[in-house]
């Protein structure tokens, strides 16, 4: 179902791109979220200081929490990570909220976007259980024994495949659906007559699933640095 106005898609028409527009909204989209987060990181990082602004209050509140969440599952070992999973977090909460905006596209509703997020996160699991493990964690994908290799091996291949299907399927499925059902109220009930109640359940949606995709990410990557066998 095609969004019935988006936004920057018409802006790039003006310019001569509305083919890739069309073509790629979430590419633009992305664009756009990634902007909005780089500016509002400027504003609220331009004047720190020890008696914190409302926007560094808000930014230090929301990466503190994140991290202290990450380090009760990981421990202090996984410290490191808050910059990966502060930005898995952030950035797919931004992409599914603005769905709400009307005239902008949630670029997780697009298999693309959840699918390169997802691939992310399962490569630098990856690089994770290589970094503690060395060429040790590789064994794990053989089982303990030799014989066992035609068996564990292609068990454990389609268990990471399973991963980055389940990853990348649950996000855009969940906000496919909210903006399929979005642009049918939006058509029925008017640009300003959308019923308030679906928008308030789009920001519970969108939280619960940047949520859900930030906690197995999270599990991932502390079983990555915990792989003994």
């Amino acid at each position: 179902m095609e969004h019935p106005y988006l936004f920057f898609v018409k802006l790039f028409e003006l310019i001569g791109l509305g083919h890739f527009a069309h073509a790629y909204p979430h590419v633009i989209y992305s664009w756009v979220v990634m902007a909005l987060l780089i500016v509002l990181g400027v504003i609220a990082t331009r004047g720190i200081a020890m008696i914190p602004t409302k926007a560094q209050n808000i930014f230090e509140m929301v990466i503190s929490g994140i991290e202290d969440f990450m380090v009760d599952i990981t421990g202090e070992e996984g410290r490191w990570l808050l910059p990966i999973v502060a930005t898995i977090f952030i950035y797919i909460f931004a992409c599914n909220l603005i769905d709400l905006v009307p005239g902008f596209f949630p670029p997780t509703a697009s298999l693309n976007t959840t699918l390169s997020c997802a691939l992310t996160v399962v490569i630098f699991t990856h690089i994770i259980g290589i970094k503690y493990h060395g060429a040790k964690y590789i064994k794990h994908f053989f089982g303990p024994v030799w014989w066992m290799i035609p068996i564990i091996f292609p068990i454990e291949v389609i268990g990471h495949v399973a991963r980055i299907l389940s990853l990348s399927f649950r996000l855009f499925g969940n906000m496919m659906g909210h903006e399929l059902v979005l642009g049918i109220l939006f058509a029925l009930a008017g640009l300003f007559f959308a019923p308030l109640p679906i928008m308030a359940l789009g920001i519970f949606v969108a939280l619960v699933q940047a949520f859900v995709f930030f906690l197995l990410s999270i599990m991932y990557f502390t079983g990555a640095m915990e792989h003994a066998h």
